[in-house]
Order: C-alpha cells, then sequence, then structure tokens
C-alpha cells in the first residue's frame, strides 16, 4: 500500500523541514533505472501533500538548525532571486531546450491570461491552470519536474496549487516554491488580491543519495526504516 504522507507547514522553511523529519521513517531507499541519475540512489516518498499556509513568509530560503550550523544551507542567500528568470520569462540558454518560464509564457502567456481573465471576469473560476509540462517531455531526456500550477482566488486571496512529477526535495524544493511564491505575489499584485496559501504535491519527491546522511543528521536519526 502507498504511504501517502500529508503535512500542513506555516512557511516554506518550517515545510522543508517537516518533510526532512519524515523522511527517514515514511520514504523508501532504491536506486534509479533510468533518467538523469541512473544507477545512483534516491531516498524517496510515495506521494505528499504539504500545505503551506504563510509562503510569504521571509526569508523564503531555509534556515539551518543549530545542530547543523556547519552545513551550508540549501538554497544560498539570493539565489531565488538568481532563479527568477528561469520561471518568469521565455528566454533560453543555448544549451537549454526550454525553462518553466517558456513554456509558462509561451505560445500562449498564461500568467498574463490568468491575471486577465480574473480582473475581466471575476473569481469563481476553475479553468485558470498553468501547464508546464507537455506531450513531448516524452521524448526528452530531462522531462519537465514541474507538471503545472493550478490556482483559485478564496477568501480575496490567490492560492497556488502546485504539482511535481519529480522533485528534489534538497535544493530544489525551497528555490522551486519561493520563486513559485515571487510569481503568485505578482500575480496576485496585479490582480488586485492577498496572497494565499500553497498546496504542493508530488508523487516523486526525493533526495538523492548523497544527501541521505544529510536528512539523518537533520532529524537525528540512526538509520532509515524502509528500503526497497
Amino acid at each position: 500500500m502507498l504511504n501517502i504522507v500529508s503535512i500542513k507547514a506555516t512557511d516554506i522553511n518550517d515545510a522543508w523541514h517537516q518533510l526532512i523529519l519524515n523522511a527517514p521513517d515514511n520514504a523508501r531507499l532504491f536506486t534509479i533505472d533510468k533518467g538523469s541519475y541512473v544507477g545512483q540512489q534516491r531516498l524517496e516518498f510515495d506521494f505528499i501533500n504539504v500545505q503551506i499556509t504563510h509562503p510569504h513568509t521571509r526569508p523564503l530560503e531555509p534556515q539551518m538548525p543549530q545542530h547543523m550550523s556547519s552545513t551550508p544551507p540549501p538554497v544560498a542567500d539570493g539565489y531565488i532571486d538568481e532563479y527568477l528568470p528561469y520561471l518568469f520569462t521565455a528566454e533560453i540558454q543555448d544549451n537549454e531546450l526550454y525553462t518553466y518560464g517558456s513554456r509558462l509564457r509561451t505560445p500562449i502567456d498564461q500568467i498574463q491570461h490568468v491575471i486577465d481573465t480574473y480582473k475581466k471576469h471575476g473569481y469563481r473560476n476553475n479553468q485558470l491552470v498553468m501547464n508546464v509540462g507537455s506531450s513531448i517531455d516524452r521524448t526528452l531526456d530531462d522531462p519537465a519536474c514541474l507538471q503545472l500550477i493550478d490556482t483559485r482566488i478564496q477568501d480575496n486571496k490567490l492560492h497556488f496549487y502546485v504539482y511535481f512529477r519529480s522533485w528534489d526535495l534538497w535544493g530544489g524544493f525551497p528555490s522551486n516554491l519561493g520563486g513559485i511564491q515571487i510569481l503568485k505575489e505578482f500575480m496576485a499584485d496585479e490582480i488586485g488580491v492577498d496572497y494565499g496559501e500553497t498546496i504542493a504535491t508530488s508523487k516523486g519527491a526525493h533526495y538523492y543519495g548523497y544527501c541521505v546522511d544529510l536528512v539523518l543528521q537533520r532529524s537525528m536519526k540512526d538509520k532509515l526504516k524502509r528500503e526497497i
């Protein structure tokens, strides 16, 4: 039976730490058969659902606990600002096939479309989901991890519902959610509503093998409970 892990967190920092504390007992250690890290080990949850009630809380970057003060944080100060063009713009570098921003901005500017539709037609709309995943991903060695950002305005707040096909929980989780939060704030300001919650889900949320010792150190556990 699949082990579904659901957590409720106040901010991105809290969510990041809660997932680490859950990992030794609830994630599975296995070897990757295909993909970017074939042959390497990965510690992966069967499925996670993360509700973050105040994702706008600063700093967006997780802070390391005292007993790991010598370990660099997963996201350096200022990195999320550097990440924003990858999410906000359609620009693609010579070594890139796509970016999340290129999928969101072309061939239709989904970000602007969502903003304009909420402003013109009101808030009771279940159609305003922004798609990142594409059918062409089936042919790529590195398909998009982020698949969609769904939206809802409830209680005059813009909420995001985010789904990741595969998700690096150590460094990717805070940088992704930090950037997505800034995107939400931009869109909410344009629409004229407040900042809402983020609900994030994934069936492939994981820690790469090199992070397993760090996960055990942070959670103060001696070993993992589940292996396949």
